[in-house]
């Protein structure tokens, strides 16, 4: 490394400064009596028959609430006498077996004991049907089994594709049902197609299996429950475009057009599918997405523990560490681009020693003639914006937002004798 340290040992680092980013933060608090509410429809009621066994589809996202809202709509369902059980939802996430996507769910705390159901995993799917130019669409086997299926998710902008419907219920009914088979089908023909794909395969099992309702969730800038609602089947397609429309607005976003460099403490699967989410970064993996700042130069520095190695993501940014690196998990982190078809976000960039030459060498090659006034901003991760660090040079826009406050004075970040943060 010797040649990298001569390379960037004189390009200064900024001082920098805490500023808190305003987003609405309504939420709701009893949600509990919200969504029993919702569940209380006459015609939610009227689906649900003594004796019914019935799949509640689990994802393995991190939602706001999820092992209460399962919880509770698994109590709806037995006191309606129906006999509810957990199927995971998450297409090939969980290394793409039983005992994976079973561990997925603990992790996130939907256990038998929790949510008072007992979990059924498994890998195994039936083909339903096939899509006008082919593509196969699949489902669960032990879903397609029950008398019902209850599908629970968020929705929210993808971070690949744009669409009226992106991620959300019809996402989770032809991905996330269709385990890693139904996976790889919609990802088959690319990111281009999946706006088309997603809703299609997700119709077909609509029309051929008993899919009696949806808990749908909208979170807001920060990650907590904004909007809960319930959809019976044919409500689904037409209620998730309001949806999405929906969770567009509360997005959270770095409120900076243009960004010189910017340093991402951690990434991770927990974060994002995307290891960090791209509606925040305005990096995509595909062209067939957009929005967010522009970035020059993007630097992550460590992955997140919940990730257990899988480095998604890492590619989509300019430089790492080493220390990164040496955490990841390549077979877990190339899973996920030989699935998506999507192969750039699990490329490694460029990893240098640690933390100080990976943020000097993003500034050094940011295209900027003057490095002392760099435009940087640090984040910690792509869920918690709402306090992040600037730059002094991107001052002037705080002071001219109305929506960024100051927090406090500038100061030089402190690196350890490794070269690393504090």
């Amino acid at each position: 490394m010797d040649i990298i340290k001569e390379l960037v040992k004189d390009i200064p680092i900024p001082k920098m400064t805490k500023v808190k980013q305003h987003f609405d933060s309504t939420q709701i608090d009893d949600l509990t009596a919200v969504l029993k509410s919702r569940l209380e429809r006459q015609e939610i009621r009227n689906k649900v028959k003594p004796g019914m066994e019935i799949a509640v589809a689990v994802g393995s996202r991190g939602l706001d609430r999820l092992v209460e809202m399962t919880a509770v709509t698994v109590q709806f369902l037995r006191d309606l006498g129906a006999i509810p059980f957990i199927v995971p939802c998450m297409g090939s996430h969980g290394g793409a077996t039983a005992e994976g996507q079973r561990a997925v769910l603990e992790h996130l705390g939907v256990t038998e004991e929790s949510v008072k159901a007992e979990i059924r995993s498994s890998m195994e799917v039936i083909q339903l049907g096939k899509l006008p130019n082919g593509l196969p669409v699949y489902i669960d086997k032990i879903a397609s089994e029950a008398d019902g299926i209850v599908v629970i998710n968020r929705v929210k902008p993808h971070t690949a594709f744009r669409g009226p419907i992106e991620s959300g219920i019809m996402k989770m009914i032809s991905i996330g049902l269709g385990k890693q088979k139904g996976a790889e089908a919609c990802h088959q023909l690319g990111f281009k197609h999946m706006a088309e794909h997603v809703p299609a395969m997700a119709k077909i099992t609509l029309a051929k299996m008993p899919i009696l309702f949806a808990v749908a969730t909208v979170e807001n800038a920060f990650d907590k429950v904004h909007t809960i609602d319930v959809l019976v089947t044919d409500e689904i397609e037409e209620k998730e475009m309001e949806l999405q429309k929906l969770a567009k607005s509360q997005l959270p976003k770095l409120y900076f057009d243009k960004i010189d460099v910017l340093v991402i403490d951690k990434i991770g699967k927990n974060i994002s599918g995307d290891g960090m989410d791209p509606n925040i970064t305005g990096r995509y993996p595909t062209p067939y997405a957009y929005g967010g700042p522009e970035v020059s130069k993007m630097v992550v520095l460590d992955l997140t523990d919940e990730t257990e190695g899988n480095a998604n993501g890492v590619g989509t940014a300019d430089f790492t560490t080493k220390r990164l690196v040496d955490k990841m998990n390549r077979d877990v982190t190339y899973a996920n681009g030989l699935t998506s078809t999507v192969v750039g976000p699990t490329h490694i960039s460029t990893a240098l020693a640690n933390d100080q030459f990976a943020i000097q060498a993003a500034i050094k090659t940011c295209n900027i003639l003057d490095f002392t006034k760099v435009k940087m901003v640090r984040i910690k991760n792509t869920l918690e914006i709402g306090e992040i660090e600037v730059s002094e040079a991107l001052l002037d826009e705080v002071e001219h937002n109305e929506y960024i406050e100051k927090v406090s004075d500038l100061y030089e970040w402190k690196f350890d004798e490794n070269g690393n943060l504090f």
